[in-house]
């Protein structure tokens, strides 16, 4: 079977396109992050799931899923953050033997102070350049190739 056979040529300029713009977008609001002395988005979205409960903790593998991050990744990345004091590991309470990440006050309020940067990047990268009506089908485009549970907004 032929190599350009497998995908229609939409199939592949969607990817290749989704995926450049993903990453150019990320980039750029990577760098408004930083340069406004904050850490990096991912730390922002591990505060916004733990934010989203009610109690404020999820078990690390709970996170895991709902940011599509790699374990190893997440062990590591909890370290960090927990040394910033932006999270803290406690005992699961019910059962004794894994852990919960839990959220700090003072977690909550770097999340706070990054959202409008964050905010304000985004709309620069993607609100200035697609009308709302573009937006909203792209949104819904996007949503289809997504698990149910991240259709989501990031405040």
């Amino acid at each position: 079977m032929r190599e350009d056979a497998l995908t229609s040529k939409n199939t592949e300029l969607a990817w290749v396109n989704l995926v450049r713009a993903a990453e150019l977008v990320r980039a750029n609001i990577e760098k408004s992050l930083k340069e406004h002395d904050f850490p990096p988005l991912a730390w922002y979205d591990v505060l916004l799931e733990l934010d989203r409960e009610e109690s404020g903790q999820l078990r690390p593998l709970e996170i895991e899923k709902r940011i599509l991050m790699a374990q190893y990744n997440m062990s590591r990345l909890i370290d960090r953050m927990e040394k910033a004091g932006y999270v803290k590991r406690d005992i699961c309470a019910q059962d004794g033997r894994g852990i919960v990440v839990r959220l700090t006050g003072r977690g909550r309020k770097i999340r706070e102070k990054m959202w409008p940067v964050y905010a304000e990047a985004m709309q620069r990268e993607i609100g200035e350049k697609l009308t709302d009506k573009e937006a909203e089908a792209l949104a819904a485009t996007l949503a289809k190739l997504l698990p149910a549970r991240r259709v989501g907004g990031g405040d």
